[in-house]
């Protein structure tokens, strides 16, 4: 049975990474007009519940999947799935979406919710294990790895939506264009992962940062279009 202090700290070392990247992400480049800190934490609480849902369907699909390469892509596409199933609870169908640049801000929120407790169960074991140190590590590649694709994969989606936030009739291609590419970063994540080399991870490293830095490019143009429709 796992001991309360091993939970704990397995907590912090889930939660503290993906709440440093929710700094980042939202008080960074959202900081002018911040999301409602309710509507924050309902989109973080959605993005952990879909983990619980992802484990089952992953779990099920190891069983009709036998083919590596097709079972990376499967768990890819349900991951980035249920994450916009998550947050379309929050963002369709209500008035929160006042700007372009709030569709990434929410998806990025949903995502690191389901980082978070993913990261949670990731730690227990080695922790439980009394491998302290197998648990830092653990947790500091995957702040600096998994955490950093989900927000990026999900934000990819989100920027789609706020691209196509004036152009309406667009919204189904470009969201379609967005979930193909979060799919398709997190797949490639998840297959250079897998082959386990410091090398590998170096490099996947390196490339989600260039993924990111053009992630925080369309926020400045999501931004940017924000302002031009409050000035017309």
């Amino acid at each position: 049975m796992t001991e309360p202090k091993t939970i704990l700290f397995a907590i912090l070392g889930g939660v503290v990474p993906a709440i440093l990247w929710l700094w980042f992400w939202m008080y960074q480049e959202d900081r002018d007009e911040p999301e409602p800190i309710g509507l924050v934490i309902i989109s973080f609480i959605l993005g952990a519940i879909m983990v619980l849902v992802a484990m089952w369907m992953e779990k099920f699909s190891m069983d009709l999947i036998q083919d590596n390469t097709i079972q990376i892509i499967v768990w890819a596409a349900i991951e980035e799935l249920l994450k916009l199933i998550g947050i379309s609870f929050i963002i369709f169908g209500n008035n929160i979406i006042r700007k372009p640049i709030d569709f990434p801000m929410y998806f990025i929120v949903t995502a690191l919710g389901f980082a978070a407790f993913e990261n949670v169960l990731y730690l227990i074991k080695p922790m439980s294990t009394s491998d302290s140190i197998v648990g830092m590590l653990t947790g500091n590649l995957r702040f600096l790895g998994s955490t950093l694709l989900h927000a990026i994969s999900s934000g990819m989606i989100g920027s789609a939506l706020g691209l196509s936030f004036y152009s309406k009739q667009n919204k189904i291609i470009y969201l379609t264009m967005g979930i193909t590419c979060a799919i398709t970063l997190h797949s490639v994540f998840n297959f250079f992962i897998m082959k386990g080399s410091g090398e590998n991870f170096l490099s996947v490293f390196g490339f989600l940062w260039v993924v990111a830095i053009i992630n925080i490019l369309i926020f400045e143009k999501l931004k940017r279009m924000g302002v031009v429709e409050k000035l017309s």
